[in-house]
């Protein structure tokens, strides 16, 4: 894709569909000339450069990369209208374009006939999930795992509900055992399964999970905000594939959220979740006689707990879809490029000497930390920092993250390891770009490298 040139076209295109509604004097309080803006423009690209490169493969860190050009030229265009999606009367076009995107979401998890809609984050897309849960279960709390995403804890003290937390096994799921040992309780109405951990990439056993479920009366809920498109990659062939049932277990769950601006190649930001049962919709009910007046249909802030909300956001993820679907043929190409760099990548590091793996990736996130002398706690965290620090800093860098382990979670995945402190940090990268597949090597050799100056 030409961006430059798509772009124009979106200005363009404005241009000629606003001129059908007859000229107009703009209001000169929103005059700037060019000199002026040129001026604060410069200003303004300049600051921006203090980033880190997060389109190139060399930018392995966090869960950052930029969205697809589609996506980009998608938003801008509808942007340039800038339709509120949260009634049809501020975006009848995006309106119907978000039903559409929400459908194939739908039919990605196997939901059939569901409730949902996008949202500006995957912490308000739970955040809704658990509105309603607890409104289902009013006397009853939430349980999660220790290695779910720390939002939980924190929107159940919003919501004024108890949150449950559920230890791990040794590689990050929660712990079914301990869970239906809280469950026996009756204190809890909902339980928060991961399907892709924002630390590890661990992925709850949401199949095993099921009947719980019906022998305790209790609500499942599915955080798939960060792995939920790897969906398209359950019972493929191939190194990329993922074992089927836990995804496929999704669709007898009560609600999912994912994030589109993770893998689904959107601008920030671009949540969405989804209800199994549409009944859920009685506990958004409210009345808004200035805003829904101009259709009878189901607006779509009628079923939010948010109001405005950019209709660009379902323009360029509805855009994205008509090229790239949510199909094993479509997206799935892209995360199973990363989910091929990161397996090789563990190869690399389990037969390095100077680094060593720490989990086994699941989805596409390599966790390791640098062999030292003495092999304990205290020195991998230094050694783990440094080698962050140094390789982004260095002529040829590198952009790794750290991830913070417990003594007792390092020691049972490396025994060797001494414990003579309470955790320390371990390097962590996120694979999302498919071209680090292309990438792997380098950014492995690099990794020796500085893991090596001890």
């Amino acid at each position: 894709m030409d961006l430059e040139h798509w772009l124009r076209e979106a200005a363009r295109s404005n241009a000629r569909w606003s001129a059908g509604f007859g000229p107009y004097e703009p209001h000169p309080s929103l005059a700037v000339d060019d000199e002026r803006f040129a001026e604060v423009f410069g200003e303004f690209t300049e600051r921006l450069k203090d980033n880190y490169p997060f389109f190139h493969p060399r930018y392995a860190g966090q869960m950052l990369k930029p969205p697809h050009p589609a996506a980009v030229v998608g938003y801008v265009t509808a942007m340039l209208i800038n339709p509120n999606n949260h009634a049809l009367d501020g975006g009848p076009a995006t309106a119907l374009m978000e039903r559409e995107v929400i459908q194939q979401l739908a039919d990605l998890f196997g939901f059939t006939a569901p409730l949902g809609h996008l949202t500006t984050s995957g912490t308000v897309a739970n955040l809704e999930a658990l509105f309603v849960a607890r409104e289902l279960h009013p006397d009853r709390g939430i349980a999660f795992s220790s290695e779910a995403h720390y939002t939980h804890g924190r929107m159940c003290r919003v919501l004024g509900v108890e949150g449950h937390t559920v230890p791990v096994c040794d590689q990050g799921r929660m712990d079914l055992t301990a869970l239906e040992e809280l469950l026996r309780t009756g204190r809890v109405g909902t339980v928060v399964l991961t399907a892709g951990t924002t630390g590890l990439g661990a992925i709850d056993a949401m199949d095993q999970a099921l009947s719980l479920r019906e022998r305790y009366g209790v609500r499942i809920h599915v955080d798939a905000a960060y792995g939920g498109f790897f969906t398209l990659l359950a019972g493929a062939e191939g190194p990329a594939g993922l074992a089927a049932a836990p995804w496929r277990a999704i669709a007898r769950c009560d609600s999912v959220v994912v994030d589109p601006h993770k893998h689904g190649l959107q601008p920030y930001g671009c949540g969405a979740v989804l209800f199994a049962d549409p009944e859920v919709g009685r506990f958004y009910l409210h009345d808004s006689p200035y805003t829904y007046f101009t259709s009878d249909e189901l607006h779509l802030g009628e079923i939010s707990l948010e109001c405005s909300r950019a209709g660009a956001s379902a323009a360029a993820l509805w855009l994205t879809f008509r090229l790239l679907p949510p199909t094993p043929e479509g997206l799935g190409r892209v995360l199973a490029a990363g989910r091929r760099a990161a397996l090789r990548w563990a190869e690399l590091i389990e037969s390095s000497e100077a680094v060593e793996l720490y989990q086994r990736p699941e989805l596409d996130i390599v966790t390791c930390f640098p062999v030292t002398d003495p092999l304990c706690l205290s020195a991998v965290d230094a050694a783990s920092e440094r080698v962050m620090r140094e390789g982004m800093a260095a002529d040829d860098p590198v952009f790794l993250s750290t991830l913070r382990a417990s003594a007792s979670a390092l020691t049972a995945r490396r025994p060797e390891v001494a414990a003579d402190a309470d955790g320390a940090r371990v390097l962590r990268s996120v694979l999302m770009k498919p071209e680090a597949e292309h990438q792997v090597e380098r950014l492995h050799a690099r990794l020796e490298e500085l893991a090596g100056r001890r």
